[in-house]
């Protein structure tokens, strides 16, 4: 790192207080501007008592404590806390420093947008194969499975959560806010993990999108692993924002489309559709995930009053 860049590094790294300030700012703006529930206040509360330990406000002085908070709001999507995590790597606060983990999330932080992540992403040394905090990845997967062997169907075993999909699902998913374990669901559900499947109405790859669909969210070849997963990540993040992070509706939109699931404002009747729900809610045994209004807002204002 050239003498300039660590003098920026040096004037973009903020003082506790500053942190503290930002993030305090950033809540605000948060709170005033995105309806997100269930994983919003959560992430909220565990800032706060983050910034608190940081800051010694109120209680002693705990870097460690701090950055696991910090991590557990970032393991939620958050990208404040994704970017404070960042930070802490950076500087050694609480965790080893270690830039090349600095860079991995602040990339996570940046990928939501958020603008000093953007510039420090730049200025931190990444490293290949350098793997997230533990505490940023997900659950092992094997509640999947024992959850409802019976639908895991003939071969599913704990090879298909520890290879190159999973890998996928793990890095697309976390980037965007999505619980990887609901991603996971679907494509078991949707292809049993087969990314050549292919179904009478053209659904296609591991997470069966139809053309319009992969047109919508870009993907070229759905036939790609990893172009499939990430335009079905995005389709569950626009869904869970249309039906503000009811599991059980994404599902059935997911299945059916999101206008049958207007038509009958709620799981449509057809006993294909009700399966599926009941399937995924087997699979993933929450009834809310946390969502982001703002994707939708300007999209489809119309439709998303006659839903009110």
């Amino acid at each position: 790192m050239t003498e300039n860049r660590k003098t920026l590094r040096r004037r973009l790294s903020l003082t506790a207080a500053g942190m503290a300030a930002v993030i305090s700012m950033h809540c605000a703006v948060a709170d005033t501007h995105d309806a997100v529930v269930g994983g919003r206040a959560e992430t909220r509360s565990l800032i706060a008592s983050a910034v608190q330990y940081e800051n010694a406000e109120g209680v002693p002085r705990d870097y460690k404590k701090a950055a696991a908070m910090y991590c557990q709001a970032a393991r939620l999507g958050d990208a404040d806390a994704q970017y404070a995590l960042g930070w802490m790597y950076a500087n050694g606060r609480g965790v080893p420093h270690d830039d090349a983990v600095a860079a991995q999330i602040f990339s996570l932080a940046a990928d939501r947008g958020h603008p000093a992540a953007k510039v420090m992403r730049g200025f931190t040394a990444s490293a290949a194969g350098t793997a997230l905090p533990a505490c940023l990845l997900p659950d092992p997967p094997s509640s999947l499975t024992l959850v409802a062997p019976d639908i895991a169907g003939p071969g599913m075993d704990q090879a298909y959560f520890k290879g190159p999909i999973f890998n996928i699902v793990n890095r697309l998913a976390l980037r965007s806010g999505i619980d990887p374990k609901l991603v996971m669901a679907v494509i078991l559900v949707e292809s049993g993990f087969n990314p050549r499947a292919q179904s009478p109405r053209n659904a296609q790859g591991l997470m069966q999108l139809i053309p319009e669909t992969a047109q919508r969210f870009r993907v070229k070849d759905a036939f790609d692993p990893e172009e499939n997963i990430k335009g079905g990540i995005a389709y569950l993040r626009w869904l869970l924002a249309y039906f503000k992070g009811d599991v059980a509706l994404v599902a059935a939109a997911y299945n059916a489309g999101e206008g049958t699931v207007d038509k009958y404002r709620g799981v449509p009747p057809y006993p294909e559709t009700q399966k599926y729900v009941k399937r995924i809610a087997q699979l993933y045994q929450k009834a809310l995930h946390p969502y982001e209004s703002r994707l939708i807002q300007a999209a489809v204002p119309s439709r998303q009053a006659a839903r009110q």
